[in-house]
């Protein structure tokens, strides 16, 4: 037969083929097991029948042993059983057999060739015999005839035959339709794979209501896909971001430099082009740096520094690191806070997303305001929240303000990735960020 040159078939064919051998082999040992469990079955049977001769005469005293060997033998209606009794010489006393086998191994049966004296034109025989010596130097030699025992034997081989064959050609037909399954299942993957592969993000496997171990396979790889197809349309959005937040202040830049050219006469003009150059060199730098802490953030690569960290402590730095800020701008910065013990995390980036939060406080409230820094134990676990005397972020652009690059409409400073990098540091701990829903406040609740 040729082998089959198209995939899907070949793979049908190869799995069918090993998933029918598999059966067919445990067919067999099925078999064979079966057909040892009768023999040995048939084996002990005799040799506990042969024991039990040995043990009778054994008890029974010299002068009568003929005598119940001879009533054995008249109850032996089958003439299956072979019983002799022989002296010290050899020479036969009373029993069906003319002698003793050539070779008689000591405390064990075993098959021998007998010449019985009771079967016409029967003059030898097979059976399974055992020789036990006895007191008065006699030994029985005890037997059973093993014909019909192979012919039983026999009959139990062609039955397991006759049962073999249709369990053969159902582990044929099996193994085929299982494996042309199997065969169907991976060829949907291959073709899942050569759509994504020409770019085509969309497709997903099918799963059933209730899947098996390949659909829960299927479930996860569409979950892969809906992940890898978010963080791709994530680096395009990304890549789109940096292309137009850099566009206008690149934009602005050279205008700025080429009229401070032209119109620069003196060594002072030209610092002072300089100068301002420096400053919006240092806020796109300040945007890339910030894209390359998310980045880092979002692949998790801070997890290895997680650390217990003292939280009332740390938010109590971030006060004491923001106050003579605060003072400058007139703004009134209240801490409140309330022990409540350690969290695991970096301690460097907790103190990033809560410096941020007071950034933004202090930035977008009314001049002269409060800002105020709670911390609190709640069922959940600890509370950080920062509020300010502002009315807030809308409760349309809540959902907004963690993307990066969003600014409020209000918002005309900074580079829309301060909340960015708070949402990221509190995914990277397991925290949630809450938007107060009447207030300008936000929390970050600091589960344990």
């Amino acid at each position: 037969m040729i082998f089959p040159t198209d995939p899907r078939r070949r793979a049908t064919w190869r799995w069918g083929g090993a998933l029918a051998a598999l059966l067919v082999l445990q067919s067999l040992a099925l078999a064979a097991a079966f057909w040892a469990l009768a023999n040995g079955s048939h084996r002990r049977a005799i040799e506990h029948a042969l024991a039990d001769d040995c043990t009778f005469f054994r008890l029974t005293p010299p002068e009568e042993r003929g005598e119940e060997l001879r009533e054995k033998l008249a109850r032996d209606i089958h003439r299956d059983r072979f019983l002799g009794l022989f002296d010290a010489k050899g020479a036969l006393i009373a029993g069906n057999v003319a002698r003793l086998p050539a070779e008689t191994p000591a405390g064990a049966s075993f098959v021998a060739d007998v010449a019985p004296t009771e079967l016409p034109g029967k003059r030898i025989d097979q059976a399974r015999v055992t020789v036990c010596p006895l007191s008065g130097d006699m030994r029985l030699l005890a037997g059973v005839d093993l014909d019909d025992t192979e012919e039983a034997l026999r009959l139990v081989w062609r039955s397991l035959l006759l049962g073999l064959v249709p369990g053969l050609v159902l582990a044929l037909g099996f193994g085929l339709v299982a494996g042309r399954r199997a065969a169907r299942q991976v060829d949907t993957v291959r073709r899942l794979t050569e759509r994504i592969m020409s770019g085509d993000l969309t497709q997903r496997l099918p799963v059933a209501a209730h899947p098996d171990s390949f659909g829960v396979l299927c479930a996860h790889i569409n979950t892969m896909l809906d992940r890898l197809q978010l963080l791709i349309t994530d680096m395009r959005g990304v890549g789109d971001d940096i292309a137009h937040q850099m566009r206008t202040p690149l934009t602005r830049l050279r205008a700025r430099l080429d009229r401070g050219l032209r119109d620069a006469s003196t060594a002072q003009d030209f610092a002072a082009v300089a100068d301002q150059a420096l400053v919006q060199v240092d806020a796109l730098l300040g945007i890339v740096a910030a894209l390359l802490r998310l980045r880092e953030l979002e692949d998790h690569a801070r997890r290895s520094r997680f650390a217990p960290v003292d939280l009332a402590t740390l938010v109590d730095d971030a006060c004491d690191l923001h106050r003579p800020l605060a003072e400058d701008r007139g703004i009134t910065l209240a801490c409140d806070l309330t022990p409540v013990g350690t969290v695991h995390g970096d301690a460097s980036l907790l103190m990033e997303a809560i410096a941020n939060l007071i950034d933004n406080a202090m930035k977008f409230g009314p001049p002269g305001g409060t800002v105020r820094v709670v911390l609190t134990a709640s069922g959940e676990g600890p509370v950080v929240t920062v509020a300010d005397d502002g009315a807030g972020i809308p409760a349309d652009e809540r959902a907004l303000v963690t993307q990066r690059f969003y600014r409020v409409r209000t918002d005309r400073e900074g580079a829309g990735l301060g909340l960015s990098l708070v949402k990221a540091i509190a995914d990277l701990h397991g925290f949630r960020l809450r938007f107060a829903d009447s207030e300008s406040a936000v929390s970050l609740i600091c589960t344990r």
